[in-house]
């Protein structure tokens, strides 16, 4: 008996044991299968379904469930297609066996039987089988059986999921579903009705002429009086509302007359429906949605906005969830009914559910216009502060955009995105630091605030990279504002130039600056040169730069040293000399690249490091003099086929061990038929001497379709890194 076997296997104190139990149990039944013994088939076959459920293979009972959907006792029937839906799927050859017993089964003279069969095939009936059987399905359809109706309409939708052309088979059979007093029928009708509209424009156009119908037995739904068959907490039937609001929605989308016919019904639903049980809300929801969708009357809109404002004080996560997701659909075009609600939303903020918080925020930046601008930047930087770094790049994004839409003014402006850098700085996007340097470049008047609120900002904290790199750039251009004294807009503060440059120093020495920040604060000394009379601390600390191991500092520090007019070079000193080299091979190089001519050093010959679908990729190379840690390698990529290679990217990485830096393109245009070369120049800095090893990856659009590739390159000779 099944249920001395479920007692047994619950006994089972490991996992070891229950398999052990259950592999002794599929021998003994595997071996009853083999003598045939019809008598105790059907409760084998029920053993295998619940082993089934546990997890365990049961494959093996597949041909059983036919033997026992072909038997002609009720209980073997239902044991084996119960069995069929769970153990067979639409990949089974055993599909051809059962098409025949569940035809044979839908004419059966026991309803029971019929739907049987109907649910099997609902349930997992192969394209086929749905083909060979939807005549008998839509037999079923008509039937004054409300039993079978009911199951034939499910039946139906699956069958044309499964065959979309056999759907106008179904069409006369829907005439007369929607005149059924038995609510199942009802449902299922509705939801193949809902299936037709979805799959097929003509059958939408079709069915728009039972909105009135439909109407009419929603009104009576929400009008009648107790009945107990249908009740759900005080509620008529909600699962019936709930689907005849949802083809309500597809039957008036992009519709007038058909929205007109369903507003009064919809304003009474929305009205009518108690919302102290979660049935209510259900269908409230539901109501929202459908009247968001069709061409409703502003008043009703207004009044399905009103629902969601009230959903977002329920207790409820998910109701409050729900709420905000649709309020951020219809913000766009419901704009001021949304606002009404901005308090609401914004207390969304403080809820400890993430996903909550997150809708909360998007939304509030959706509700941010020219008039409330001020007091939702408030809330929004103070959820800023306090929010989990998850949201802080979105939140940061998303006040940065708003800000530059709805400034009132360039210092709220400036403000704003200086409170954003100093809360949240290293979340921010990439481009964020060069669209705030334009916004301060073009706020003349604001320069000597600026540079001030910066220089104070960078006292207190340099772990804000995106921060630091403003005020490096600020100080750099606006530095002789700052010690002047010259501030405005708030009470200027006492800095001397020798105070200035040591805070710039101090961010090329902190191990919080990353070598961009170093970049910008070196240039920013330089600036300071014409600015300050401090020549000779700048002159000195620039110096040292000359020789620094960080490639790009080094050659920023040589072409300053080198291109400063008040700086003679003074050859007697060998890292000036050697810098002086280090710019030369720039110099040489820079030529190289820009008369595309190929100049190669002598020793080192050059190498194809790519050779596919028409583009190559050349390598030549050079040692950078100076430094022989460096080498120089151009790269030459040519087009061999009759169209242009646009947006044209040259990307490559190197292990750990080396320091590599690309220089910018000549193009971003390979030209057809090697009538001209790309070229880009790479140097890599190579300390420890090992064998190079490099990983490119070359993007670039070809006759309108991006191309993306990537490629190992080991074979460098031994003279480029030796």
């Amino acid at each position: 008996m099944v249920p001395t076997l479920i007692r047994t296997i619950r006994t089972a104190r490991t996992q070891a044991e229950e398999r052990e139990m259950i592999q002794k149990e599929c021998a003994a039944i595997r071996s009853s299968f083999r003598e045939e013994d019809n008598t105790y088939r059907c409760r084998n076959v029920a053993k295998l379904l619940y082993m089934h459920m546990l997890g365990y293979p049961a494959h093996f009972g597949q041909l059983e469930c036919l033997k026992l959907i072909a038997s002609q006792k009720f209980t073997d029937k239902r044991i084996g297609y119960l069995g069929a839906m769970l153990l067979l799927d639409e990949r089974q050859d055993v599909h051809l066996l059962m098409t025949n017993c569940i035809k044979n089964d839908l004419n059966h003279s026991t309803q029971y039987v019929q739907g049987l069969a109907l649910c099997t095939l609902g349930c997992m009936g192969s394209s086929e089988m749905c083909r060979d059987l939807a005549g008998e399905v839509e037999k079923l359809l008509k039937t004054s059986n409300s039993y079978l109706r009911k199951k034939a309409a499910l039946c139906a939708v699956h069958v044309i999921r499964k065959v979309p052309e056999l759907m106008e088979m179904f069409l006369p059979a829907t005439k007369n579903l929607l005149s059924e007093k038995n609510h199942g029928v009802l449902h299922t009708s509705v939801v193949l009705l809902t299936e037709m509209c979805e799959r097929s424009p003509d059958m939408l156009s079709h069915f728009r002429k039972l909105v009135p119908q439909l109407v009419r037995i929603l009104k009576n739904l929400i009008m009648s009086g107790y009945s107990p068959e249908h009740d759900v907490s005080g509620i008529s039937d909600p699962f019936l509302q709930v689907r005849i609001l949802r083809l309500l929605r597809i039957l008036g989308r992009s519709d007038d007359d058909s929205s007109e016919a369903m507003n009064d019904i919809l304003a009474q639903v929305a009205t009518n429906t108690e919302t102290s049980k979660n049935v209510g809300n259900a269908i409230l929801y539901e109501t929202v949605l459908t009247i968001m969708d069709i061409k409703s009357e502003s008043g009703l809109r207004v009044l399905a906005i009103n629902i969601l404002g009230r959903f977002l004080l329920n207790n409820d996560k998910n109701i409050r969830y729900v709420a905000l997701t649709s309020l951020l659909k219809t913000v766009q075009t419901d704009h001021n009914a949304v606002q009404r609600h901005r308090s609401t939303i914004v207390d969304c903020l403080k809820d400890l559910d993430v996903s909550i918080k997150r809708r909360a925020m998007e939304l509030s930046f959706a509700l941010v216009n020219g008039n409330n601008i001020r007091g939702m930047m408030k809330e929004l930087l103070y959820f800023l502060d306090s929010c989990d770094p998850e949201f802080k790049a979105d939140c940061a994004s998303g006040v940065f955009l708003a800000a530059e839409k709805y400034a009132p003014s360039k210092r709220w402006h400036i403000d704003t995105i200086m409170r954003v850098l100093t809360t949240a700085g290293s979340y921010v996007r990439d481009d964020s630091v060069p669209n705030l340097i334009q916004l301060i470049t073009n706020s003349v008047e604001m320069h000597a605030y600026t540079v001030q609120r910066l220089y104070k900002a960078l006292l207190d904290d340099i772990s804000q990279q995106p921060l630091v790199q403003v005020a490096s750039w600020c100080i750099g251009e606006y530095g002789d504002l700052l010690v002047s004294g010259q501030c405005e807009e708030e009470e200027p503060i006492q800095v001397t130039e020798d105070e200035v440059l040591d805070v710039l120093e101090g961010l090329l020495v902190s191990n919080l600056s990353a070598p961009v920040t170093r970049g910008y604060s070196l240039t920013a000394i330089m600036k300071l040169s014409t600015r300050f009379s401090s020549v000779n601390r700048i002159k000195k600390v620039v110096s040292i730069y000359g020789s620094s191991i960080d490639v790009e500092l080094q050659q920023r520090a040589v072409e300053y040293n080198h291109q400063h007019p008040c700086w003679p070079p003074e050859h007697g000193k060998k890292v000036q000399a050697q810098d002086f080299l280090f710019l030369l091979s720039a110099l040489l190089q820079s030529c190289c690249v820009l008369s595309d001519t190929n100049y190669l050093s002598p020793g080192i010959p050059p190498m194809t490091a790519y050779n596919k679908n028409g583009l190559k990729i050349e390598f030549m190379f050079e040692r950078s003099n100076p430094n022989p840690n460096i080498a120089v390698i151009t790269i030459h990529a040519s087009n061999s086929t009759e169209a242009d290679m646009t947006d044209f990217v040259f990307q490559a990485a190197v292990p750990k061990t080396f320091q590599l830096q690309l220089l910018s393109p000549s193009s971003n245009v390979v030209p057809a038929l090697n009538q001209g070369n790309v070229t880009q120049v790479i140097r890599v800095l190579n300390p420890q001497k090992q064998q190079l090893r490099m990983r490119i990856k070359l993007t670039y659009t070809y006759k309108g379709s991006p191309v993306q590739d990537l490629a190992e390159v080991n074979n460098f000779p031994p003279q480029s890194w030796q």
